[in-house]
């Protein structure tokens, strides 16, 4: 069990005598590092990585059942979404037909490929869904402009979308498949990207589920390839967190951390920001000013939306999620998979 997070005002987060800390699981895969994952809801989470490897747990981690999709060994499962316990779809990550989206209606016990990348220069970073029906893929930009992937059966089928409203890309810019975090949405039609790698950290925002796009900068470190907005999380339509910084592990990351109040339009960056590289952030669930970020050097709480953070937890997570019911995971290398208990 990891203690850190004891130090939590218990108010801060959810009520009661005694403060949330994270309760690592044993998922019997430590040759496995998870950068996918699904909170459905404090009983029931999905966690996908390396070697193809997807596993769910339907009693809050104390078992977890593999579930992979069969001849998925060589690809790398970056993103995950579920739905509930037994519809969920996974997005593997890489080059040309390396970049596949796989879906599953019976917990994993078969899955469909609904998208294979046949695009030599396509390289699909994330998805995300804005309801049950609809969701987006992006990938890394193709002729000087991301690309953007449409569904609007559950991902049984996908589109790719014109690019005419797609803002050009920079010099070296593309997006980091890091947590699954760097594609999010709130609402019916929002939904924004994150991208590093070139001169400026930038995130874009479309109000139209990807048809049309405008970019921000955003005041988290850049200018180098392995600099930039890793992950994205927004609370409603409005307000939203931005981290990331350098994953090079010698390399520091000062302002790791922005905030927006204006729907992405203008960031802020935060007072206090984390002290490393950050790669997951999530709200936790119902509160206005509280959220989580996740990294490989350890976990930081804000209680004031993003202003300031502080180290509550020094173990290794790549992504974080939180359900509706206050169900909040963590997941990442040799592994990992936690959540957060009372």
């Amino acid at each position: 069990m990891l203690a850190g997070l004891t130090t939590l005002p218990a108010q801060a987060l959810t009520p009661g005598p005694a403060a949330p800390h994270w309760d690592l699981k044993d998922t019997g895969t430590p040759a496995v590092r998870f950068r996918g994952l699904a909170a459905v809801d404090r009983a029931t989470a999905w966690v996908a990585g390396t070697q193809g490897t997807v596993l769910r747990t339907t009693d809050g981690g104390e078992s977890w059942r593999n579930v992979s999709p069969p001849g998925a060994a060589d690809l790398q499962f970056r993103d995950i979404e579920a739905f509930d316990a037994r519809r969920a779809v996974v997005l593997a990550i890489g080059e040309g037909e390396a970049s596949r989206v796989y879906r599953t209606e019976d917990g994993g016990t078969t899955w469909t490929e609904s998208f294979r990348n046949t695009d030599a220069h396509a390289f699909y970073d994330c998805l995300t869904f804005f309801d049950r029906r609809h969701g987006l893929a992006v990938s890394d930009p193709v002729d000087g402009r991301f690309r953007a992937l449409s569904t609007s059966d559950g991902g049984r089928s996908w589109t790719v979308l014109p690019d005419a409203g797609m803002p050009a890309a920079l010099d070296g810019e593309a997006g980091f498949a890091a947590s699954g975090q760097c594609l999010v949405a709130s609402g019916a039609r929002d939904v924004w990207l994150a991208t590093g790698g070139a001169a400026r950290a930038r995130v874009l925002h479309s109000s139209d589920r990807g048809l049309t796009w405008t970019a921000t900068d955003a005041p988290i470190p850049a200018g180098d390839p392995a600099r930039g907005v890793f992950a994205l999380a927004f609370r409603d339509r409005v307000h939203g967190l931005a981290v990331g910084g350098d994953y090079r592990a010698d390399q520091p990351s000062p302002q790791a951390a922005a905030a927006t109040g204006d729907a992405g339009r203008t960031w802020r960056a935060a007072a206090t920001p984390p002290p490393a590289y950050r790669s997951g952030v999530a709200w936790l669930p119902h509160s206005r000013t509280a959220a989580l970020a996740v990294g490989p050097t350890g976990t930081d709480l804000t209680t004031d939306a993003g202003r300031t953070w502080r180290t509550v937890d020094p173990g290794s997570y790549d992504t974080v999620d939180c359900a509706p019911d206050l169900g909040c995971w963590a997941a990442g290398e040799q592994g990992r998979v936690a959540s957060l208990e009372n």
